[in-house]
């Protein structure tokens, strides 16, 4: 018997709050709304620095030099996640216009943004000289939360198509049925989500939730992206076998074995639980 995909493709509408020529005059020229993705993005940036900062002042975090640690990363995520979309999935943007570069808001890609806030991370620490592993444990615990709602609005955007597929997992997109994998990564998230909630509840050694975050993130990404569409306009470029976040899987898999390893190396030492005082140039901004 054969079974058809059973998940509906939900196609949320704008929430006008301005309608176009509202004033007259062409005034204003487009209507003002909500977007359901940006909303539930903008959501996900609230909610998860507001673990963030709870799990901070929970452990005895200065909140002003977290908030400012916070800042910086989440600049950096959102410049590398679409300088680096551009580069590998859009390289003809680039030798065309090479200012597409800027235009953070067309386009934003996972492994860029990690990259961007681990480059944002460390600027943070050259210019306020403080270390930053505490600090990146703290964002890393909270960050599960922020993503579920990132992914909540990938999920209704079907932003991200797979694969054409009939199994009953599949979404029955305008075309046929595909895997949606804004959809699929969104619910294994929310596992991720509720351990992290659970295990804020007492000290960890640094590093811990920057190496489980890692550990669990690669593998499923991994396998995620060979469920991909390549018979859609824009489809993910292929370096060999594999999409360029494939690759980056790796580099993050082994990256986070490291800070999981030497978590759990150093639970012993008191050093490793130790909330860093920083100095007064770290807490202004």
């Amino acid at each position: 018997m054969l079974i058809e995909p059973l998940i509906p493709f939900i196609d949320l509408p704008d929430l006008q709050i301005i309608p176009k020529d509202l004033i007259g005059g062409n005034f204003p020229p487009a209507p003002l709304s909500f977007k359901p993705f940006g909303t539930l993005v903008a959501i996900g940036v609230y909610l998860g620095a507001y673990v963030m900062l709870r799990q901070g002042r929970r452990l005895g975090f200065d909140q002003q030099a977290l908030t400012s640690f916070m800042i910086w990363v989440l600049a950096g995520g959102f410049l590398g996640g679409h300088v680096l979309d551009t580069i590998f999935y859009y390289p003809e943007r680039v030798v065309n216009n090479p200012l597409s570069l800027l235009a953070i808001w067309n386009g934003q890609s996972s492994f860029g943004g990690f990259v961007g806030a681990i480059g944002g991370g460390f600027a943070w620490r050259w210019k306020k000289g403080v270390p930053i592993l505490p600090y990146a444990d703290v964002v890393a615990s909270g960050f599960p939360v922020g993503w579920l709602f990132g992914r909540a609005g990938c999920s209704v955007a079907h932003d991200h198509p797979g694969r054409l597929s009939d199994l009953w997992i599949a979404v029955q997109y305008p075309d046929g049925g595909r895997f949606d994998l804004g959809l699929y990564e969104f619910v294994l998230t929310i596992p991720v989500v509720v351990a992290f909630l659970i295990l804020q509840r007492r000290p960890r050694p640094w590093g811990f939730y920057l190496g489980v975050m890692m550990i669990a993130y690669a593998p499923a990404r991994f396998a995620l992206d060979f469920l991909r569409a390549r018979d859609l306009p824009g489809a993910d470029p292929r370096y060999g076998p594999l999409t360029p976040a494939q690759w980056a899987c790796f580099g993050m898999l082994a990256l986070g074995g490291f800070f999981f390893f030497r978590a759990h190396q150093s639970a012993a030492d008191v050093e490793a639980f130790r909330v860093p005082t920083p100095p007064r140039r770290a807490v202004a901004e």
